[in-house]
């Protein structure tokens, strides 16, 4: 059966003119989230548009793997795929990452603008970086542990860092944390040697904004330490304000690596913003003076992992509850109206039943009957006063029943005569 799914996944895909997406990058259908992305990586290097002048179909080769990633990194469009494949994706709202150093200035200026509204846009890091790297080209400053260091790096440009480490500060774990007071947009970069002598990119986080600057870091623990892509909520929360809450902890994505060994190991700053340098501090700090904060952080990031899954649960809950909330209260409209119209037509038709004349209004039709009780009420009070006026003559003193009085408005003309 599950065989039989695929081929007709497959089918569906060719029929569409897009590739399965797991074909596109090489990986298998219970491939993890590691293992796409550094497909992905490999892959976005090989066909990038930059290296391949000589090649016309690089360019949609090259997008053709990034739309593949768009839908495979994200595990709710992950999932939509794999049970009903491309017609499932919102293909409008594919996430791309952009490679600013190939955009070109009015749609890098666009970019700004929607990122300056709100509107996450992803970047990628240029290729010339990546191959400079790759070819072990790049100069590596070294950078002790402790000891910050503030530089600006151009856009699209990138410093590159050795932190060298014991063995005991490796057990004791090592974080390397950039900032920003001016905050500028960048990449905090972890490379890793490769066969060739080269450095192949192994894990990088983006800056985020937090209060009035911005900063990244990487926590290397011995545990797993997870980053919160800001992008997930944003989507979220523009999708369904109401129900965003639910979807906080999506973005929790586990980092690469968690732990470095003894030795060297290869940093970089790569500048991220639209169209000036980057400003930043670099900063590497061993952990041997924060047991007990790492301890807790440890403990913290188990209960977030933990709450995820209790808030997937728990949205089911509310769903159900949020539409048998609305369905009853749908309800109790419509039957309090109905109970208030009946009522008010049975006090219609109680007041039509009289045989005195002059105590019905008259109607414009005979289907429509008008009045109120208290009209009705009001009317046979001034009947009774008049009937209590013919019994009782004038200056009659019957206990219990006052005199009723009646005087009429008449003129009487007074002579005065002096006194």
């Amino acid at each position: 059966m599950a065989e039989a799914g695929e081929q007709e996944e497959v089918m569906a895909a060719q029929q569409t003119g897009r590739r399965d997406p797991y074909e596109v990058l090489e990986v298998p259908r219970d491939a993890t989230e590691q293992q796409i992305k550094n497909a992905y990586r490999k892959l976005a290097l090989k066909y990038h548009p930059d290296k391949n002048t000589a090649r016309p179909d690089a360019a949609e080769k090259f997008k053709e793997v990034a739309y593949s990633y768009s839908i495979l990194c994200d595990p709710e469009k992950r999932e939509r795929y794999d049970a009903a494949g491309f017609e499932a994706v919102d293909l409008e709202g594919v996430d791309m990452e952009l490679d600013l150093s190939n955009l070109g200035t009015i749609n890098t200026v666009f970019a700004a603008l929607f990122s300056k509204l709100g509107v996450p846009i992803k970047t990628t890091i240029s290729a010339g970086v990546l191959k400079d790297a790759l070819s072990g080209t790049v100069t590596i400053r070294p950078l002790p542990l402790s000891r910050p260091m503030t530089e600006k790096v151009e856009k699209q440009g990138a410093h590159f860092f050795g932190i060298t480490i014991s063995e005991a500060q490796a057990e004791a774990g090592v974080v390397v944390h950039v900032s920003s007071a001016a905050q500028s947009k960048f990449k905090l970069l972890y490379f890793e040697q490769e066969e060739n002598g080269g450095l192949g990119l192994a894990q990088q986080e983006d800056s985020v904004k937090a209060g009035r600057i911005t900063s990244a870091a990487m926590y290397f623990l011995h545990f797993q330490v997870c980053r919160l892509d800001p992008t997930v909520n944003a989507l979220a929360f523009a999708k369904d304000p109401d129900a965003s809450f639910f979807k906080r902890l999506e973005g929790l994505q586990p980092c690469e690596v968690s732990e470095l060994k003894a030795g060297t190991h290869i940093f970089a700053v790569y500048g991220d913003n639209f169209f000036k340098s980057a400003r930043y501090t670099i900063e590497a700090i061993c952990m041997d003076s924060f047991v007990e904060n790492v301890v807790k952080l440890k403990e913290v990031e188990a209960q977030l992992l933990a709450k995820r899954g209790e808030l997937r649960q728990f949205e089911i809950e509310y769903r159900e509850a949020l539409a048998r909330f609305t369905a009853v209260t749908n309800k109790y409209s419509l039957e309090k109206h109905t109970v208030d119209e009946l009522l008010k037509l049975r006090n219609k038709i109680h007041e039509s039943f009289t045989s005195m004349p002059g105590l019905l209004m008259k109607t414009s039709s005979n289907d429509k009957l008008k009045g109120a009780g208290a009209n009705f009420l009001t009317k046979e009070a001034e009947i009774s006063d008049q009937n209590e006026e013919q019994e009782l003559p004038m200056g009659d003193s019957t206990p219990n029943k006052p005199n009723k009085r009646k005087w009429l408005n008449l003129n009487f003309r007074t002579n005065h005569f002096p006194c």
